[in-house]
């Protein structure tokens, strides 16, 4: 869902604070990606396009040759995606949570979450016989992605919520795990406002350039908001360990190809991509051995020079080009 408006407010106020990015420019860096909003995009992408890959029996698996193929073109970048996958919600969101299940009827309901346990754990399975590395969050995805970040553990949090800046996550990327066939940009956040997000409802009256109004005015907020988005509930990132590993080629086909019906020919290709993939991300980046110490764009830029003085230098130049061949 993510915060209202905040990329809208961002654009407005502080465009320095974003910049768009191929992905060959993350060669060599660690991603944390927030699994679950994966997986959904992976969902929606197919539907969209008016196909949903199944089984021959109904069960679909666009989830899987969603993460298979995404994961493989981000390996093949240089990237190393590390998958994080949603916990427990936290209680002040329950709020939220009792509006969704109101609109939905409880079948509904159940019926969907244990559609979406399912598809967690077949893309758990997925990414550890890729070699892939996945973690369990305790609570909220996008809080223990920000969490990674701020230890160092991976550069960027990749997802499409914008409530990871409200956990202080130095950087966000959106964009990554979209389908090629969108040609969207990778968007780089560098910012951390708080706006209505999923944890309370909007103040009549109050939009999002207002609150940032107020919050420059009054620069305070209730120690509850502070608790929650400063102090979320995260796994212990000192104690992570990211390890990425050759994939397992052979159980591999046996769980995409004899289970969910791949084709064998195409993973096997897939596989090949991935453990040549596996070989070239082991080379480091220049900014891992060197530190930046300033920005490029402070440094003085030579004024362009205008038409008038051009054409005044070239007459010059003619001029005394004449006088040596005299």
């Amino acid at each position: 869902i993510g915060i209202q408006g905040l990329a809208k407010l961002n654009a407005d106020v502080a465009p320095s604070a974003t910049r768009e990015n191929d992905i060959k420019s993350y060669f060599g860096h660690k991603v944390a990606i927030d699994a679950s909003m994966s997986i959904y995009q992976f969902l929606i992408a197919v539907r969209q396009g008016g196909d949903v890959l199944q089984k021959e029996e109904g069960e679909t698996t666009s989830h899987l040759i969603g993460m298979f193929y995404r994961t493989i073109c981000m390996m093949e970048n240089g990237i190393k995606p590390v998958y994080v996958f949603e916990g427990k919600p936290p209680q002040l969101k329950s709020g939220e949570l009792a509006k969704c299940k109101k609109q939905l009827q409880q079948a509904q309901v159940e019926k969907f979450t244990k559609r979406l346990v399912k598809h967690n754990d077949e893309c758990k399975h997925l990414l550890s016989l890729m070699g892939i590395p996945y973690l369990d969050a305790p609570s909220e995805a996008e809080a223990s992605c920000a969490a990674l970040v701020k230890a160092g553990k991976v550069y960027p949090v990749a997802t499409e919520d914008m409530d990871c800046l409200t956990f202080s996550s130095p950087v966000l990327m959106q964009h990554l795990t979209a389908s090629k066939a969108k040609k969207l940009p990778i968007q780089e956040f560098h910012l951390s406002w708080i706006l209505q997000d999923d944890y309370c409802g909007s103040i009549q009256s109050i939009g999002p350039k207002r609150a940032m109004d107020l919050i420059q005015k009054h620069k305070s907020i209730e120690e509850i908001a502070y608790q929650l988005f400063l102090e979320p509930e995260v796994l212990g990132p000192e104690s992570v360990e990211l390890k990425w590993s050759e994939p397992n080629e052979e159980e591999l086909v046996k769980f995409v190809c004899g289970e969910k019906q791949f084709s064998e020919e195409r993973i096997h290709s897939g596989v090949k991509r991935l453990s040549k993939s596996h070989q070239g991300s082991t080379k480091g980046r220049l900014d891992d051995f060197f530190k930046v110490t300033g920005s490029l764009s402070s440094a003085k830029r030579k004024e362009p020079e205008s038409k008038g003085s051009t054409k005044k230098k070239a007459k010059t130049g003619a001029a005394r080009k004449f006088t040596r061949g005299k």
